[in-house]
């Protein structure tokens, strides 16, 4: 039976230490012992397979391996076999073979980034019983996997109140990705923000089908910004690239124009930098961050140490620090009533307070108070 963890305490100085208190080689207990069963030690090697979005999507597969380069750098690894290293996944044809190579190259962990990736994972953990999975967005019942989820919906939540906050038209957006539950955490948490500040606004969601397709979220966004919204959020992946090209556009084209764009995942500030008449500008409101990368480096630590939480489901929250709101824009008129806002929500969800809808049918009966 799955055993499911909360309250897993995470903090990027806590997680920075832990490391640098475990730098060397594995301990006998854990994976330094080769699977001949003697107690020759060698380093702690660990690896990822991208979804298709890519390892320098600037957002969920990017946050990641930060994660797994900075667990490698700090470790003195190098990047490659034996070391830390990734392989990039073209389409979802090649995640079970990406995750198997990875495992044949002896890599002590290997990590599945995303929901879609569940089914190669279960899959290739079943054949390879002595090596060590995890899997972010997803859940796998193998006692040889580590199932990592987080709490988007509290993130999501946080960025809806400030879209409600700073909107001018009473229209907002969501664009998503796939229709999965990682990104419907998102779409309701950001609903339910917006929804706890002004219940008359209006949000439009739209859904890609991709998480690599930015002309697909540049459509969808032109489209939006053409009805009057004034502010979109996305959760798409790179799919979220084509959004900030838009607005940097529309933007640059006409200066007085009051639009943002919300990011994910990571802090997406430097994707919507716009230059006018040689001053910058920048279209990012702020973004909901998820902190993959410190839940790639906690989790790597613990199967460095020895403790690797295998069967498991560890849920990242705000919490937990695992999920947050990016620090908002300095051109924001209001910013400081927004901040003020923020910080109370996130008192309350913190506190337990408050509990986020994590799916639309959920938001049907929330009541923030």
């Amino acid at each position: 039976m799955k055993k499911r963890k909360f309250g897993f305490a995470l903090s990027l100085a806590l997680a920075a230490g832990t490391i640098l208190g475990a730098c060397g080689t594995s301990n006998d207990e854990g994976q330094g012992s080769n699977k001949e069963g003697n107690k020759e030690e060698k380093p702690f090697s660990v690896a990822m397979v991208t979804d298709v979005g890519g390892v320098d999507d600037k957002s969920f597969n990017q946050s990641a391996w930060e994660g797994i380069e900075a667990f490698g750098k700090e470790n003195g690894l190098e990047k490659g076999k034996g070391g830390y290293d990734y392989l990039q996944s073209q389409s979802d044809a090649d995640y079970s073979t990406n995750l198997n190579n990875l495992a044949r190259q002896d890599f002590d962990l290997v990590f599945g980034v995303g929901f879609l990736m569940e089914g190669a994972i279960g899959e290739i953990a079943a054949q390879q019983k002595e090596n060590q999975f995890a899997i972010i967005d997803g859940v796998v019942e193998e006692d040889n996997v580590a199932s990592i989820l987080f709490k988007e919906q509290e993130a999501a939540f946080l960025a809806g109140v400030a879209a409600a906050q700073a909107t001018k038209t009473d229209k907002i957006g969501f664009i998503g990705g796939m229709e999965i539950p990682v990104i419907e955490r998102f779409e309701a948490g950001f609903l339910a923000g917006v929804q706890a500040v002004n219940p008359d606004i209006k949000v439009e969601s739209n859904y890609s089908g991709a998480f690599d397709k930015a002309e697909l979220g540049q459509s969808i966004a032109s489209k939006m910004y053409s009805s009057g919204i004034d502010v979109i959020f996305h959760a798409a992946g790179g799919t979220g690239n084509g959004l900030f090209k838009e607005a940097r556009d529309l933007k640059k084209k006409d200066p007085s124009r009051e639009l943002w764009a919300i990011g994910v995942d990571s802090d997406q500030t430097a994707e919507g930098i716009v230059n006018i008449d040689g001053t910058d500008h920048n279209i990012i409101m702020t973004s909901a961050m998820k902190r993959v990368d410190n839940a790639v480096i906690d989790l790597s630590t613990k199967a460095k140490d020895g403790k690797f939480p295998g069967g498991e489901t560890i849920v990242y929250g705000l919490a937990e620090d695992g999920v947050g709101l990016a620090p908002l824009n300095e051109e924001l008129e209001n910013k400081a009533d927004i901040e003020s806002a923020v910080a109370d929500w996130t008192d309350k969800i913190k506190n337990g307070d408050l509990t986020i809808p994590e799916t639309t049918e959920e938001l049907k009966t929330f009541k923030a108070e």
